[in-house]
């Protein structure tokens, strides 16, 4: 808590005529004050202003605990700071919520999984539908498999996915049957951030994520727009959680992240809720 200190300069007075009457007017109105309820018209309004902290007015989020897809990791504490962040793979997430783990607020990369957090009974209330995002494909900034694209040029080299339960898996999935091209990963990833992790070390060629995955690597990857991949993007839902340790906390993050938040989710490339 920041401490607020209040300076004062006291000059002398010399008419005491003008003291005499200062300290009658205080009398005054401590007597005002003291007084029952509804003896004067005034004594309302002045228990209502004084003392009263602005601050105690508006719900905090501090201290609540977050389940977010890991494609939300870098956003999320620029917009709360002060909350308990778990970020993982949105299904890995929704399988620790119906063992039990203790949560506020659960942050989904795609209906499907909040869908089987609601199914599970872990939910309170409704999802709210707060971002969407969509699939690139990205490589190494060398490109050392000369790769041009989402192509055959994908053919016999080291790509790497997302897994099928993951919601960036899915898309990958739907991209894949949509474009009739048949891909052929070495590895399937638990969550976004391993897939871009493989990529930038260079252990993989090739990479699906999501666009403000490779936005947030910069210059260490090549990014290569999928086609289709914008019209079929995935859309991010936040509930709060059932049986939550901090109710009120979960909500504040909630209308953070629905309000004020969407902003600064769009400056890191999502896209709008639809």
């Amino acid at each position: 808590m920041t401490a607020i200190r209040f300076r004062s300069r006291f000059h002398s007075v010399a008419l005491s005529a003008f003291v005499t009457a200062a300290v009658a007017a205080s009398i005054t109105g401590c007597q005002t004050q003291a007084g029952p309820p509804g003896d004067s018209p005034n004594t309302a309004n002045t228990t209502n202003t004084i003392g009263t902290n602005p601050d105690a007015q508006t719900p905090s989020a501090d201290g609540a605990t977050i389940f977010a897809a890991a494609s939300l990791s870098k956003v999320f504490p620029l917009i709360e700071s002060n909350v308990n962040y778990s970020f993982d793979g949105s299904s890995g997430l929704v399988d620790q919520l119906a063992g039990g783990a203790p949560a506020d607020v659960f942050a989904s990369a795609d209906k499907a999984n909040m869908d089987k957090a609601v199914a599970a009974g872990v939910i309170e209330g409704d999802p709210v539908m707060f971002a969407t995002n969509h699939l690139v494909l990205v490589t190494p900034a060398d490109n050392p498999a000369y790769i041009t694209g989402f192509d055959s040029s994908l053919d016999g080299t080291r790509l790497v996915t997302c897994a099928p339960d993951v919601p960036c898996g899915a898309a990958t999935a739907r991209i894949s049957e949509s474009t009739g091209l048949t891909l052929a990963p070495v590895s399937q990833e638990s969550s976004v951030t391993d897939v871009l992790g493989k990529v930038t070390s260079g252990e993989a060629d090739a990479g699906i994520v999501y666009a403000t995955d490779a936005s947030g690597a910069g210059k260490k990857v090549l990014t290569f727009e999928i086609p289709g991949a914008t019209d079929d993007p995935n859309t991010y839902w936040i509930a709060q959680v059932k049986d939550a340790p901090h109710p009120e906390a979960g909500a504040a993050f909630i209308a953070a992240i629905t309000g004020p938040g969407s902003a600064q989710l769009q400056q890191f490339g999502f896209g709008p809720a639809k």
